[in-house]
C-alpha cells in the first residue's frame, strides 16, 4: 500500500522528482550558481534585491564626496585621475542595477526608493571630504574595505551579481592602490602634507570599520544571507581581515589609527582592535549623518534634471522600433 502524500511528501517528492525549493537547495549546496530562470524562493529574491539595490546606490552616491575635488584638484594628472575613478564608480552602479533588474525590479523604482529613503546605501558616504588628503584615504581605507567587503561576492550564489563583481573588484583595486600612491606623495613632501594624511586617517577610520555594517550579534540578515551563500564572510569577519591587511600598508605610509586598543595579538595571530561608536553608525544609518540629507538632495536634483534625457531616450527607442517594424513589412 503506497504511502499518502500528505503525511510530509510534496507531491514531486511522491514521484521520486525533486521539488524546486529542493533544487534550489542543492544548487546553493553544491556552490552552482542561481540564474534570473531558474526558480528561487521569495526571500531570496527580496535579499539580493535589497543587497545589490544599496551596492548599486551606494556606487552612485559614492560619486559625490570625491567628485567634489575634481576640479579643485592640485594638478591636471590628480583631475584626469579622479575624473576617472569617479566615471568607473558610475559604471559600477550601472552593471549593478542592471543585474538587479534581473530579479524583476526596474531601474527607476529603485532609483525612486533611493531618493524617497525606502532603501539605504552605505553609510560611509554620509561624511564630508573637507581636503584633497581624503581623497586618497578613500581610495586606501574605503575602497579597502570595500575589496575586503566584495572580493567574496566574485563567488556569490546569484550569477548575474557574480559576474558583475569581477570587473568591479578589479577596479576598485586599482582604486585602491592610487589613493595609496597619492598618499605616499604626500606623506614624502611637507610636515602640512603629512599633517593632513594623518587627520585625515583619524577621520576615516571608525567610518571605514563601520562599512562592514553591524556586529554579527545585531545583524538581522547576515546568517540567511550566509546560509544561501549570498555571502561568504560574516560583517566581523570581514572587518578583522579589513584590521590585519591594514596596518601594514599604514607603518609602511607612516600613519597611525586612532584606536588605543589596536595592537598585535601573537597567540591569535591577528590584531586586536576597539569597536566603533556603533551608535553613530545607527543614528548615520537612519538618516541623521553628517551629510545624509546633502547626499539625497543632490541625487533628487540630478535624476529630476535628467528627466529631459530619460525622455528623449525612450522616444528615440521608440522611433527605432517603430522603423524596425515597418523594416520587416516591407520585406
Amino acid at each position: 500500500m503506497s504511502k499518502p502524500e500528505s503525511e510530509g511528501q510534496s507531491p514531486e517528492s511522491a514521484r521520486g522528482e525533486l521539488s524546486p525549493q529542493d533544487r534550489f537547495d542543492r544548487m546553493v549546496a553544491a556552490d552552482s550558481r542561481i540564474e534570473p530562470r531558474d526558480w528561487m524562493p521569495d526571500g531570496y529574491r527580496k535579499t539580493l534585491i535589497r543587497q545589490i539595490a544599496q551596492h548599486a546606490h551606494s556606487e552612485i552616491i559614492g560619486m559625490q564626496p570625491e567628485g567634489n575635488w575634481i576640479t579643485r584638484a592640485p594638478s591636471l594628472r590628480r583631475k584626469a585621475i579622479l575624473l576617472a575613478k569617479v566615471q568607473d564608480e558610475a559604471g559600477h552602479g550601472l552593471y549593478l542595477y542592471a543585474a538587479t533588474e534581473t530579479l524583476g525590479v526596474d531601474r527607476s523604482e529603485l532609483t525612486e526608493n533611493l531618493i524617497n529613503g525606502r532603501q539605504k546605501y552605505s553609510s560611509i558616504f554620509n561624511y564630508p571630504t573637507l581636503t584633497f588628503a581624503d581623497v586618497g584615504v578613500i581610495g586606501w581605507l574605503v575602497d579597502g574595505a570595500a575589496i575586503c567587503n566584495q572580493v567574496p561576492l566574485c563567488r556569490t550564489s546569484y550569477g548575474p551579481y557574480a559576474r558583475a563583481m569581477i570587473r568591479i573588484c578589479k577596479e576598485e583595486s586599482f582604486h585602491q592602490r592610487q589613493g595609496y600612491e597619492l598618499l605616499m606623495t604626500m606623506m614624502s613632501g611637507t610636515q602640512a602634507q603629512r599633517d593632513l594624511v594623518q587627520e585625515s586617517v583619524n577621520r576615516w577610520w571608525w567610518p571605514a570599520l563601520m562599512m562592514f555594517g553591524p556586529p554579527d550579534a545585531e545583524s538581522s540578515n547576515t546568517e540567511q544571507s550566509m546560509a544561501w551563500r549570498i555571502k561568504r564572510d560574516t560583517n566581523d569577519e570581514l572587518r578583522q581581515k579589513f584590521v590585519n591587511m591594514s596596518m601594514p600598508q599604514a607603518e609602511k605610509l607612516g600613519v597611525t589609527f586612532p584606536d588605543p586598543e589596536l595592537r598585535w595579538n601573537a597567540e591569535r595571530g591577528q590584531y586586536d582592535f576597539g569597536q566603533p561608536d556603533w551608535a553613530e553608525f545607527w543614528r548615520v544609518v537612519g538618516g541623521d549623518g553628517p551629510c545624509n540629507r546633502q547626499r539625497i538632495a543632490h541625487r533628487r536634483k540630478a535624476h529630476e534634471d535628467g528627466a529631459w534625457v530619460r525622455e528623449a531616450a525612450s522616444a528615440h527607442a521608440a522611433k527605432a522600433r517603430a522603423a524596425a517594424t515597418v523594416g520587416e513589412v516591407a520585406s
